[in-house]
């Protein structure tokens, strides 16, 4: 037994109530079990029970052992002076409290299922995908929709708060933030950080004075990722790095120190070409943050994302290495990996601080309305008997596997709830 399961069973009520009984023979009635105390103090407030019809209403403290509550000191802290109910485990000692008075204790020891005790110990020791994959899908098809719901809420709750933060840190400035999460976007999972890093040694009003010039956006991105470093052999590099020169000592700007990654990577994604596509997104839009704003479709979304990296990268995917022709749009699982990334937590964290909830809501109604992933992760759960058909499926699930599942967080999960209650 741990304190975490043993808050779970007293929370959900997850034992035999019939004919309850306090460990000294009084007779016990829980009306409501209280509230989960996430701070400092008793584990439980606003608890309400009746021990021999007096009814009770207060704190609900928990503990492994009865003698806890000395081991804890809890009978110096005036913190716990109004505990209604001591429920344990195991009843090793009598304990009294502060008034000389019995403290009414509850022994849940012999209550709890020990079947239940056998599949916790069976889902914490699991090997494999999910610990419960075996159980799988067991919710029905309204119980998953009610659980994606939530976790996807708590996934761009999450994901608010780091778009909160860089909003601070860039002076709460909408557009800048944005600039900077699409930037790192564009670097995909290898490069994201450092196109991050790049986005912000570049601050938007230095490239809205060069917006009109493609060629001076593109130097400034390359040349910032320190891939202007060295000697070339075609024009169109060497034109890159004198614009680059001027334009670095112009505005005083400093690479960032590591250059951008190649390894194990296809060539559509390689940085040169993704760099390619974000200077031409920059050339064709304007205040782009703020447009999306206004936007309330995915089809919208990818008007405006519609865009085509310049014709030297027709040819190229790297500097002074011809390749046969083939145009370096930024295709629609791109697109869609930029709205579900993004755009989507963006907007979420922007309703969430200006409390506009339609923002919010249209922001989950993009997910709802984009295909699913597609990932190792989200083939296991589908091979699974768990529905997988839109983006916003795929992210609650995502959200399921590394914030639960891999944790063993069962006892706050839907699936492990249910699992737990039926045996």
């Amino acid at each position: 037994m741990n304190e975490r399961l043993l808050q779970f069973i007293w929370q959900f009520q997850y034992f035999n109530k019939d004919n309850l009984r306090c460990t000294d023979g009084r007779l016990l009635h829980i009306q409501h079990p209280g509230i989960p105390n996430t701070n400092q103090g008793p584990d439980f407030s606003a608890g309400s029970i009746m021990i021999d019809n007096i009814k009770w209403v207060g704190n609900i403290e928990l503990h492994i052992k009865a003698s806890d509550w000395y081991s804890h000191q809890h009978q110096h802290d005036k913190n716990y002076s109004n505990i209604i109910l001591h429920v344990v485990w195991q009843n090793d000692v009598p304990l009294t409290g502060d008034s000389k008075r019995p403290v009414a204790t509850l022994e849940l020891e012999p209550l709890v299922p020990v079947m239940m005790l056998h599949y916790y110990e069976r889902l914490m020791h699991a090997q494999g995908f999910v610990p419960c994959r075996k159980e799988l899908p067991l919710l029905s098809a309204i119980g998953w929709l009610g659980w994606k719901e939530r976790l996807v809420a708590e996934r761009l709750q999450r994901k608010a708060a780091v778009v909160l933060d860089l909003f601070k840190e860039s002076g709460n400035h909408w557009e800048e933030v944005f600039w900077w999460l699409l930037a790192g976007n564009f670097g995909v999972k290898v490069n994201a950080q450092l196109f991050e890093q790049v986005a912000k040694s570049i601050p938007l009003n230095i490239l809205a004075k060069h917006k009109n010039q493609l060629i001076q956006i593109e130097c400034l991105l390359f040349g910032q990722s320190g891939l202007l470093n060295g000697s070339f052999l075609e024009d169109y590099p060497n034109l890159l790095q004198r614009e680059y020169t001027f334009l670095a000592a112009k505005y005083a700007l400093t690479p960032v120190n590591k250059a951008p990654d190649f390894l194990r990577m296809r060539p559509a994604n390689f940085p040169t070409v993704r760099l390619a596509q974000l200077a031409a997104l920059v050339y064709t839009s304007s205040h782009l943050f703020s447009k999306i704003l206004e936007v309330t479709s995915v089809t919208e979304l990818y008007s405006l994302f519609n865009t085509t990296a310049n014709d030297y990268w027709h040819y190229h995917y790297t500097f002074d290495e011809p390749t046969t022709y083939k145009p370096k749009n930024l295709g629609k699982a791109m697109m869609s990996n930029l709205i579900i990334n993004t755009i989507v937590p963006v907007m979420f964290a922007y309703g969430l601080y200006h409390k506009k909830q339609e923002v919010k809501e249209t922001a989950i109604g993009f997910l709802q309305a984009l295909p699913a992933e597609t990932n190792s992760i989200l083939h296991e759960w589908k091979t699974l008997g768990v529905s997988n058909t839109t983006a916003f499926d795929s992210q609650a699930l995502l959200e399921l596997k590394h914030e639960y599942c891999d944790g063993r967080h069962c006892l706050r999960c839907a699936v492990g709830n249910r699992l737990l209650k039926q045996a």
